[in-house]
């Protein structure tokens, strides 16, 4: 075989080729831009809208560091950080919180981080240092300078009050004087503000604190950044696990607790990898490069159709298949280093102007525009595959073609097999311009099938957007965060390390009249809280679950040592308490038994709360009292203190603790009451007490019951709603009432969930609403370039068809119907894909989100109809007119040249 160089010859004439088909040549740019903007933009959004969730996350999870370990020693942590798998580490010291005014509103951290972690807490001054060793220097944000009363200025003084061992029995409050060293802007996304000391300082206050095993005053934490964020937990269990450590257990010997950032996409990712998840993932991609196939397969299959004869005689003087097939790819090249630099620019802006948008609708504070090299090669790469894949089938179609075949091809009824009789259509008398129309879409069905499809993606996208967004059900959303226009109550209760604790954060009659006064209050209740002694009496398993689930077994151990017991072998427990009044009671939700006994005070009725997961299933494990069991509870008015090792009463409590002798707690003056279970309920986390206590279960009775037996009547908070006309003046109201006139009091508002709620819809509807109209474009430039080549690669014909007596009006109704029949088949097909794959994709949409209820909607195909009725009339009109300009004789002409 001779071997010719030809190569540069086959170039040159698949370049001539193209440069004869500009119209061509503009549709297939405008295909692969589209296709290009399509992948450009879905990439720049999901990686602008990764990172900002990512830079949001890390300020509501206290850094960007990979993990921690928590609890430590400092011994301990000098042994970890020498672990090689820790890329970069970095120590925390916890000291205290300050919670009184001015700081009952925001959440305050008082500790040392050693200089290197400064910058992962987004706690780097802007101003000054921070604060050296061995002096009264102090670094925080504006937002703690501004509560003081302090200006941001280095060297100024301030002075501070903060408990040790918050959240314990034995909190100690302490008060010091510090000079600022440096200050940095507060950031409201993050969830506490930092009041950075010297190490020598930290340490100094710990040594105050009481060893309380419940307190983190005095912990060490280690910071850990590793290679990857794809495997996180794997990292941090490693490492236990080369130092004798394990987390397992949190009863078995030498357990340790640890965090990983929940913030890092990765680890989210990681933790819920599944064969499911690589699925969805790869059916993805497939839809985004199918959706790009359509229009640029639609494109050279058309273009190759139109340039068969042309391919022929190129067979005729010696151009092989493979060479055929390389003009294809060549053009295909061509095209696209014109298209894809413009979808990859456009890409980009859309991208990134609807970026912000999405955030804003996810009420997220800072959307950050990510810059990522891998977005513009990703896309180009994806935009090739799907060009090369798009022009596969018809450059093998140019290879495979005979001369003599490609001089009989007639558009639909492809190449003709020599020796074959064709068969012979009887055509009926009186054929109708719908019949001819329908007849005409026949005769080419796989740029027909490419092209309805092309059409139902964009339609079919829009319904399901439709139907997902009015599917999120917003009653269900806030039944499970509290239906009530207000909750009422003490600042402290609202905070992330808030709760309701005392009487004086009891919410007074004085502030409740001034409130219900105002006209437009409806329906309205008290929620009352357990500021007195409560105990209930379980089994030594159950309380052994609840303490063991954050504390090692020798920490359990001794806790069960220091609990009373019953003859009978039951422990005493703790319990969370609730009153409430009837309208708070409504809002509960029923899962088993009658609520109605607990509003007659003369029955000794209880409800038993159980807790639900984050896809609000109830779960059956987190209380141990059924329907119609008896509770026992006892109400304490005195207590006494008693050394385990000989049953000593202890007479200074202080020494005892000073003393290190293991020590115990037990009633001394108390009642018990016994309670019959009347319902088993779920209380919605906005009205409950917002916070979980290890080995507590949560009772609730009806507020006169609850005053009568606890002897007590603190309100933790006030629930109600108004009249919709009077709802924003109660929100003005509030919002001044409790800035200025009474300061140590807060509220929350309906308004904050609902907007939290239509911005997730929002934000599903700017997603796929965006998706819809990319895609959508894409459909219509597919149904553009099918009619627009259909007509122009038919001029000859329609010519003919003018020659023998068919009129200009009915050739345009000809051509009007085949839109039409486009345009129809596409909404057709929607309407069936919707009901049939509605149901399904919504059963699984549900089992993701709990406030989600599917709803068939054709809706969307309604509103869409009449846009697909004139696109169809009006594309093939504009076609034709353009044709239509020159002359019968012309277009013949033309045709046969």
């Amino acid at each position: 075989m001779i071997r010719v160089a030809n190569k540069g010859c086959v170039r040159r004439l698949g370049f001539r080729s193209m440069r004869a088909a500009r119209t061509r040549n503009i549709v297939a740019v405008l295909a692969i831009a589209l296709t290009t903007v399509l992948f450009t933009s879905l990439f720049t959004i999901a990686s602008s809208i990764n990172y900002s969730f990512q830079q949001e996350n890390f300020r509501q999870a206290g850094g960007d560091f990979h993990g921690t370990i928590k609890g430590l020693t400092w011994e301990q942590v000098e042994e970890m950080r020498t672990d090689p798998l820790i890329q970069g580490d970095f120590a925390r010291l916890f000291v205290g919180m300050p919670v009184d005014p001015p700081f009952n509103k925001s959440h305050v951290e008082v500790s040392y981080l050693e200089p290197a972690a400064a910058p992962h807490y987004f706690c780097q001054p802007v101003e000054g240092t921070l604060p050296r060793e061995g002096t009264d220097e102090a670094a925080t944000d504006t937002r703690v300078l501004a509560l003081l009363g302090v200006e941001p200025k280095v060297g100024a003084k301030f002075t501070i009050s903060f408990y040790l061992d918050e959240n314990t029995s034995s909190r100690k409050l302490v008060t010091r004087t510090f000079t600022l060293s440096g200050w940095w802007e507060y950031d409201s996304a993050l969830v506490a503000s930092n009041v950075l000391l010297p190490r020598s300082a930290a340490e100094e206050f710990c040594a105050q604190g009481s060893g309380d095993p419940y307190s983190m005053t005095g912990e060490w934490n280690l910071d850990m950044m590793f290679k990857s964020d794809l495997q996180i937990e794997e990292n941090i269990l490693q490492i236990l696990e080369n130092h004798g450590y394990q987390h397992d257990d949190p009863q078995g010997e030498n357990y340790l607790k640890i965090g990983v950032n929940w913030g890092y996409s990765g680890a989210q990712l990681s933790n819920s990898f599944d064969i499911s998840t690589l699925i969805a993932i790869v059916v993805l991609l497939l839809l985004i490069i199918f959706t790009g196939y359509l229009i640029i397969y639609n494109v050279f299959q058309i273009s190759v159709t139109n340039d068969i004869r042309f391919y022929g005689l190129l067979k005729t003087i010696g151009t092989t298949g493979k060479q055929l097939k390389r003009v294809v790819r060549q053009q295909a090249l061509l095209l696209s280093l014109i298209g894809i630099p413009i979808g990859l620019l456009l890409g980009f802006v859309i991208g990134n102007k609807l970026t912000p948008v999405i955030m804003t609708q996810l009420s997220y504070k800072n959307a950050f525009v990510s810059f990522n090299p891998l977005i513009f090669i990703g896309a180009a790469l994806f935009a090739l595959l799907t060009v090369f894949l798009s022009c596969a089938r018809p450059g093998r179609m140019a290879a495979k073609v005979s001369p003599v075949e490609a001089v009989r091809y007639t558009e639909g009824g492809g190449p003709k097999k020599a020796g074959k009789r064709e068969k012979v259509r009887k055509a009926r008398s009186g054929a109708s311009l719908p019949g001819m129309a329908w007849a005409n879409l026949g005769r080419s069905r796989g740029k027909t099938v490419v092209t309805v499809i092309s059409l139902t993606l964009a339609v079919v996208l829009a319904t399901i957007t439709y139907t997902f967004s009015t599917g999120f059900d917003m009653n269900k959303y806030l039944a499970h965060m509290a239906d009530v226009d207000f909750i009422l109550g003490d600042a402290a209760y609202f905070q992330t390390s808030g709760g309701f604790r005392t009487a004086d954060q009891a919410v007074p009659e004085s502030i409740i009249s001034d409130v219900s006064a105002r006209s437009g209050v409806e329906e309205s209740g008290r929620v009352y809280g357990g500021v007195s002694a409560i105990k209930q009496f379980v089994t030594e398993d159950w309380l052994r679950m609840g303490y063991g689930t954050y504390n090692t077994p020798e920490v359990v151990d001794e806790i069960i040592a220091g609990t009373a017991r019953l003859p009978s072998g039951l422990l005493e427990a703790g319990v969370q308490m609730y009153g409430m009044e009837d309208f708070p009671l409504s809002l509960l939700d029923v899962l088993e038994g009658d609520l109605a006994p607990l509003s007659d005070p003369s029955q000794k009725a209880i409800a038993a709360v159980y807790r639900s997961d984050d896809y609000n299933a109830t779960q059956w494990g987190s209380n141990w009292a059924k329907l119609g069991d008896t509770v026992t509870v006892r109400y304490i008015t005195e207590m006494e203190y008693f050394y385990r090792d000989t049953g000593e009463i202890v007479e200074d409590l202080d020494a005892a603790i000073e003393g290190n002798r293991p020590w115990g707690e037990r009633a001394k003056v108390y009642e018990d009451i016994d309670y019959t279970v009347c319902a088993l309920v779920r209380i919605p986390n906005t009205i409950s007490y917002r916070y979980r206590v290890l080995g507590c279960d949560d009772f609730i009775l009806g507020a006169e019951r609850f005053k009568q037996d606890t002897g007590t009547d603190s309100v933790m908070t006030y629930l109600f709603n108004t009249t919709d006309e009077a709802e924003a003046g109660m929100e003005s109201f509030l919002a001044e009432y409790t800035e200025s006139v009474q300061p140590l009091y807060d509220y929350e508002s309906r308004a904050t969930y609902v907007a939290e709620f239509e911005g997730f819809r929002g934000m599903f509807m700017t997603m796929g609403g965006a998706l819809s109209f990319i895609i959508g474009l894409v459909g219509v430039l597919n149904f553009v370039n099918a009619v627009l080549t259909g007509i122009l690669t038919r001029k000859r014909e329609l010519a003919v068809l003018q020659s023998v007596g068919m009129t200009g009006k009915q050739l345009k109704i000809m051509l009007v119907f085949e839109g039409l029949y486009y345009t129809l088949l596409a909404l057709a097909v929607s309407l069936i894909m919707t009901v049939c794959l509605g149901p399904l994709v919504g059963n699984i949409v549900g089992e993701i989100f709990w406030f989600f209820t599917y709803r068939l909607t054709v809706l969307p195909i309604a509103a869409i109809l009449p846009v697909f009725l004139a696109l169809g009339a009006l594309v093939p009109l504009w076609t034709y007119r353009a044709v239509s300009k020159r002359t019968i004789v012309e277009r013949l002409r033309e045709a046969e040249g």
